[in-house]
């Protein structure tokens, strides 16, 4: 069976940039970059706000750099997919995509985490071209534009003072007919001018054409069908971090992320650490996540310097 001083799970900005930290300190990490390549990043199309391009990056072109430096370093980064793990005593065990397993001194765990969709069809085809599960990051290109935000919570709040900041109107589509937003929050959104609310109605369809998105056909509770124009459409209806398969072995919060000790990558589990939006149910941004990838890469060359004294 093969074995690594450092094995790391998931191919976005946290595990690329833990590899790169991780080759530089010569742990030699093997790096599986899962389900998606590059990480729910690509799912956009231009970076604007990852600091030195001040003209912005591809996604991809992004994620393909990160890759290449990670591998320029001496790190071997592999297609494949985490399927098992015992992580009841080291050196780890993880199985690959069913079939291969590799030991490991050290587990970084960068998996990420999926925003949630509605499920529609026509939100599918949309994606990148008006349909955006992130504000922080989409925002900007709707400056004086009219939006919507699906959600009614702490986060569909948060993102739409932030839009509405940026753009002409925001919609908020609430399936029901109070907020499930914290009192203050409720407050901000209510007092906001530019920030209609849409009780009790549901998205039917996203609506659009070659350019992209031009509207939303919606349904209230009553069986009222209306459509509204908007330029863009954002889903914050939450995200489910990819922490499941450890879920024997680690603590999670009560959404699924993975619990690091304040301040570290550290999980519950000496020598498991964890990185990027697997972790992070408040920022999920490249930039962070990229921070997180490096604090532990840190933290595992201390573990093993620590194991091997």
């Amino acid at each position: 069976m093969e074995r690594t001083k450092c094995l790391i799970l998931g191919g976005g900005p946290a595990g690329f940039t833990a590899a790169i930290y991780a080759s530089r300190a010569n742990l030699s990490p093997v790096v599986y970059e899962g389900i998606q390549p590059g990480g729910q990043l690509t799912t956009t199309t231009i970076v604007e706000n990852f600091p030195g391009f001040p003209g912005g990056v591809d996604a991809n072109t992004l994620m393909e750099n990160m890759r290449e430096q990670a591998r320029s370093f001496g790190a071997d980064v592999r297609q494949g997919t985490a399927t098992a793990v015992d992580l009841s005593h080291r050196p780890f065990k993880v199985t690959i995509d069913a079939q291969t397993e590799i030991e490991a001194d050290s587990l970084i765990i960068a998996t990420g985490a999926q925003a949630r969709y509605l499920g529609l069809p026509s939100e599918e085809k949309f994606k990148g071209a008006g349909v955006s599960a992130c504000a922080t990051c989409d925002g900007f290109f709707y400056r004086k534009r009219t939006v919507a935000v699906v959600g009614g919570g702490d986060t569909a709040c948060e993102d739409a003072l932030y839009l509405a900041s940026l753009a002409k109107k925001v919609y908020m589509i609430v399936r029901r007919d109070v907020f499930r937003a914290s009192k203050i929050m409720q407050e901000k959104v209510l007092n906001t001018e530019n920030i209609e609310v849409l009780w009790n109605c549901n998205t039917q369809e996203v609506l659009g054409d070659a350019m992209g998105v031009t509207g939303a056909r919606l349904l209230r509770k009553d069986g009222t069908v209306f459509d509204i124009a908007i330029d863009g459409f954002f889903l914050a209806i939450g995200h489910s971090p990819a922490s499941e398969l450890f879920a024997p072995w680690l603590e999670r919060d009560a959404a699924g992320y993975l619990v690091t000790r304040p301040g570290t990558t550290e999980t519950t589990v000496p020598g498991v650490f964890a990185a990027g939006d697997v972790q992070d149910p408040h920022y999920r941004q490249a930039i962070t996540a990229a921070g997180s990838g490096c604090m532990a890469a840190r933290d595992a060359e201390k573990f093993l310097l620590e194991q091997a004294n």
